[in-house]
């Protein structure tokens, strides 16, 4: 808990240093993949993105099987600064786990929350924060879609959460290691995020991730997405998950796409698997991302009383000129 709190304190300390939107005028969604991007939502955004996957994998050394279904679920907002974002992330999934080892096969019903995550990030670094926009070239088409090694120079984020593990979970595996197979309670989670964005509607984001922390389950991650823009509306996307652990490691591959029906909502679906037998994965998902915009841009006063609302005043004023000009 005393590194949470030296990490919010940084948090506090950098936000005077930094000052840069990152409010979008449409929906910003992590979906659909799993990883995290450098960016917040906003300020005064409160967004939701929830989806629902089938379950189906199969052991074959230790001849089980899994199949059911689950729904996970991110509620972030944009708490006091444009850099930061805290949020609330779950996995529930309701299975059964049927072992055909023994002569008579069994089932195992399974039920509960796979991970319960309450955390924040925070956008240490933005190439794009005094970079003016990029005029497009009106002669050149080539020109406005070719490479720039600037580009290259990735956003940067940190995120540190707390997962809540409950009592006599069966999705929280134990080891030999423990003196206990109740592993409920609280761990860290640290995370770094990256994103580059490249002309011709190309995302990159990579996170590397760190999770339960301390405790004898705690496992090493790497998600890296690559999305790209077919339209203003259509994206595919295509994404690898490694996991590195002392009793379970393997790499997830997603593929899929999303459509944004508003600027304020998102449809998408994918399907994930592997490529081993221990267990083997295949999961189909979909999904829907929807955001409350109360966002409003702050008015700067440079220090003479001046809000930047001139114009306005002097539109108000222009108008009550000719009021009384035309002697009416």
């Amino acid at each position: 808990m005393r590194v949470l709190k030296s990490f919010f304190i940084l948090l506090l300390v950098l936000t005077y240093n930094l000052a840069n939107a990152q409010y979008t005028e449409v929906i910003n969604s992590n979906r659909p993949g799993v990883s995290e991007s450098a960016f917040s939502v906003g300020t005064n955004v409160v967004q939701a993105e929830v989806g629902a996957y089938t379950v189906n994998e199969e052991h074959t050394p230790l001849q089980y099987e899994i199949s059911g279904f689950g729904i996970d679920f991110s509620i972030r907002y944009g708490l006091l600064f444009e850099q930061l974002e805290i949020s609330l992330d779950g996995i529930y999934q309701n299975d059964n786990v049927t072992y055909n080892s023994s002569s008579v096969p069994f089932e195992d019903k399974r039920a509960n929350f796979r991970n319960l995550t309450l955390g924040a990030k925070y956008l240490v670094y933005d190439p794009y924060k005094n970079a003016e926009e990029a005029k497009p070239n009106l002669y050149s088409y080539h020109a406005n879609r070719k490479f720039q090694w600037k580009s290259l120079i990735p956003a940067v984020s940190i995120y540190a959460g707390a997962n809540f593990d409950t009592k006599n979970n069966p999705f929280v595996p134990y080891t030999a290691f423990s003196n206990s197979s109740d592993q409920s309670g609280i761990s860290p989670k640290v995370m770094i995020a990256t994103q580059n964005n490249f002309n011709g509607g190309w995302v990159f984001v990579m996170n590397l991730i760190k999770d339960r922390i301390g405790s004898d389950y705690s496992d090493f991650q790497y998600i890296f997405t690559l999305t790209h823009s077919f339209t203003p509306q259509w994206v595919v996307f295509g994404e690898a998950q490694g996991i590195s652990s002392d009793f379970y490691a393997d790499n997830i591959f997603r593929v899929g796409g999303a459509y944004l029906w508003t600027k304020d909502f998102q449809l998408d679906a994918n399907i994930a698997f592997n490529t081993k037998d221990t267990p083997s994965v295949f999961n189909i998902a979909f999904g829907a991302s929807y955001r409350l915009d109360f966002h409003k841009d702050k008015e700067i006063d440079n220090g003479n009383g001046n809000t930047g609302n001139f114009k306005k005043k002097r539109k108000k004023k222009r108008k009550e000129d000719n009021f009384d000009s035309d002697g009416l």
